[in-house]
């Protein structure tokens, strides 16, 4: 058995986690924290890196010591410290790095950096015993991603984003219909009282042959039909159906993920993934396309330093470590 403490501080969540697991075992989640800073970016429309920092400092050594008494075990009985390494803000990533480093040098164990899309494409099995061949839909504000998955560390991307990400189209699209941010809650929640099918908006790269995405269109379409109709919106219509665009992109390139690559499994993930109608499209298109589903259970889907922890458990169960010069990388790509 191996106990494992991963700090996330990629974005604008302070996050510790602490697992146990083994090789061929189901890993138990010891403890999971996250100090959230939405109120405090809410105001300025979006996440001011300096401040996601500096709160990041202010809250960290706090939810390491909150995470061991919740766990049970001391500083000294963890077998690894994690961090995340990239994508995400310098300098949020260098305060959980800095902070994972420093404990690792302390107790004289082991140190991984993790990838951030990493953690969320292997969120889905958390609680599994392994990590089965699937396609994986990664979709957050800051990536919309498909990979054909042959195992842990064995990706293939296959189809990404050219533009804006579907997380940051919802953003968008929430802050050109009033909305607080985030936006992808918000426009969820006003959609259900509005038609999907109201406004016709793009589905672009839909039938273009590659597995690629694009949400630009799509979010200056809506620039354009509320500036076309300004008085005359309805704004739970204009959110039910940018929404309904979104998820048929998705949706549909994934099924044809499946189909191109031979997998009997499609896993979601991503911040994105909270959604309940893309959760239930996607569930409805893998049982007419005889395909299995996994998806993060909501405390995992958001950024959450159990996914980190997760991903680097099965790392330094394989014998893996990084060392302790390993620099962060804001731009990190998974493959």
């Amino acid at each position: 058995m191996a106990l494992l403490l991963a700090i996330e501080s990629s974005c604008d969540e302070t996050a510790v986690a602490i697992v146990r697991g083994s090789v061929g075992g189901a890993t138990e989640v010891l403890a999971s924290e996250i100090s959230s800073q939405i109120a405090l970016h809410r105001e300025h429309g979006g996440v001011v890196p300096e401040l996601a920092s500096r709160n990041h400092s202010l809250r960290l050594r706090g939810l390491v010591e909150f995470a061991l008494t919740e766990a049970g075990v001391s500083i000294g009985e963890i077998d690894a410290f994690a961090a995340t390494n990239g994508p995400g803000l310098a300098s949020s990533l260098l305060i959980g790095s800095t902070a994972a480093k420093g404990m690792a040098c302390a107790t004289g164990k082991p140190f991984l950096g993790i990838n951030h899309l990493e953690g969320h494409l292997l969120s889905p099995f958390l609680n599994q015993t392994s990590v089965p061949p699937h396609v994986a839909l990664i979709v957050s504000g800051g990536h919309t991603l498909l990979l054909d998955v042959e195992g842990p560390g064995r990706y293939q991307k296959i189809g990404s984003t050219r533009d804006d990400a579907a997380g940051e189209a919802y953003d968008k699209v929430g802050k050109m219909l009033g909305l607080p941010y985030p936006g992808g809650p918000e426009i969820e929640k006003v959609a259900r009282e509005g038609n999907s099918e109201a406004y016709d908006f793009p589905r672009s790269m839909l039938h273009e042959p590659h597995l690629d995405f694009s949400f630009s269109g799509l979010k200056t379409a809506v620039l354009y039909t509320l500036q076309r109709e300004a008085g005359n919106i309805s704004i739970p219509d204009i959110a039910a159906s940018f929404q309904q665009a979104v998820i048929d992109i998705l949706v549909q390139k994934a099924m044809r993920a499946a189909k191109l690559t031979g997998r009997g499994e499609v896993a979601l993930s991503g911040g994105v993934s909270l959604n309940k109608a893309l959760r239930a499209a996607l569930q409805h298109a893998c049982e007419q396309n005889g395909l299995a589903l996994s998806v993060a259970t909501p405390d995992f889907c958001a950024d959450n330093a159990a996914m980190i922890a997760f991903a680097a458990l099965l790392r330094f169960l394989a014998g893996e470590t990084s060392p302790l010069d390993n620099d962060i990388h804001p731009n990190l790509p998974l493959v």
